[in-house]
């Protein structure tokens, strides 16, 4: 037998063999790339995912961060308000209420670590609505404030008018009180034809006149008064009687009265007339003084005093008398 003939037992099987595994190791190969490219495309997926997912966080991050700045200018812009009087804050009470309200519920949203974007929006919403309102108050300041300040000027105004009409007033008052004062100067009566009559009573009543001292018993006083422009009514006329020693004579014992004078001050007085007058007519004035005292001889002084004024004056002397006097 020839050795080409001759085989070894099952190496006609080797080929197919190894026919197989080269198969099963591109099997396997294939499977390998693809696990590894859904792999690297998973991956690539991922890194994508993650990095959209970091680019929303960073905006809303950033959005709200912008928020809360705007919330904070806003804060600033309120803030800036807050120092304007009492009235104007008074009228402002319900802007401040509202103001108060938006700006709470801002703050629970900005304040949430995971606030939502849908949450973000409302707070931008909010913040708009904040500024809106914030402006309205503003321009509602500025017109209370222009309205303050018109009303200041307006009441400037008027004190000044109330103090030039005051100063009118008192110039007016003054020229009025001086002419008043010339008026009433001028309607002082005048007193003329003085007459002093010293009479003595006898037991039959009868009445006789007489110088002498010891014998009088009353003296009869007459004058008349008028003036022309002096006022229809009645008018109080005194008269003080002065004495030869040169004091005030009074017809009873009791303190004498007084009236007061323009020039002299207050003065006692004799007798009191009231006597009705009337304008530009002349009026006689007549009565008796009796002292509370015997006359004596020497000089009596009648003294006439109408509106504080001594408007006429007399006198009469009175003789000591003889044996048949």
């Amino acid at each position: 037998m020839s050795t080409s003939e001759y085989s070894v037992p099952g190496s006609e099987n080797q080929p197919s063999q190894q026919k197989g595994k080269n198969v099963i190791i591109g099997i396997l190969t294939a499977a390998l790339i693809l696990v590894g490219g859904y792999l690297i495309v998973d991956k690539n997926r991922s890194g994508e995912t993650i990095q959209t997912q970091q680019s929303q966080i960073a905006k809303v991050t950033d959005e709200k961060s912008d928020l809360q700045k705007s919330f904070d200018a806003s804060l600033v812009r309120l803030d800036s308000m807050t120092n304007f009087s009492n009235t104007l804050q008074t009228k402002l009470a319900e802007s401040n209420q509202e103001i108060d309200k938006t700006k709470a519920e801002i703050r629970s949203i900005l304040n949430k670590k995971n606030a939502t974007a849908a949450e973000l929006n409302k707070a931008k919403s909010l913040i708009a609505d904040l500024n809106g309102k914030i402006t309205d108050m503003q321009n509602q300041i500025a017109q209370l404030t222009q309205d303050n300040q018109m009303l200041t000027q307006d009441k400037a105004t008027l004190t000044q008018a109330k103090d030039k009409l005051t100063q009118d007033l008192a110039t007016s008052d003054s020229s009025n009180k001086a002419l008043s004062n010339k008026v009433d100067v001028a309607s002082t009566l005048n007193a003329s034809n003085i007459s002093i009559t010293p009479v003595k009573i006898k037991g039959s009543g009868k009445e006789k006149v007489t110088t002498t001292a010891k014998r009088v018993d009353k003296m009869v006083i007459s004058f008349d008064v008028d003036n022309r422009i002096a006022q229809t009514g009645a008018t109080d006329v005194y008269v003080c009687v002065i004495g030869p020693d040169g004091k005030p004579v009074i017809q009873d014992s009791s303190a004498a009265s007084t009236f007061t004078t323009r020039e002299e001050g207050d003065k006692p007085y004799s007798a009191k007339v009231t006597v009705d007058i009337e304008t530009a007519k002349k009026k006689n004035v007549e009565f008796a003084f009796k002292p509370s005292s015997q006359f004596q001889e020497g000089s009596y002084t009648i003294q006439i005093y109408q509106n504080g004024f001594k408007i006429g004056e007399g006198t009469k002397e009175l003789k000591k008398g003889g044996i048949f006097g």
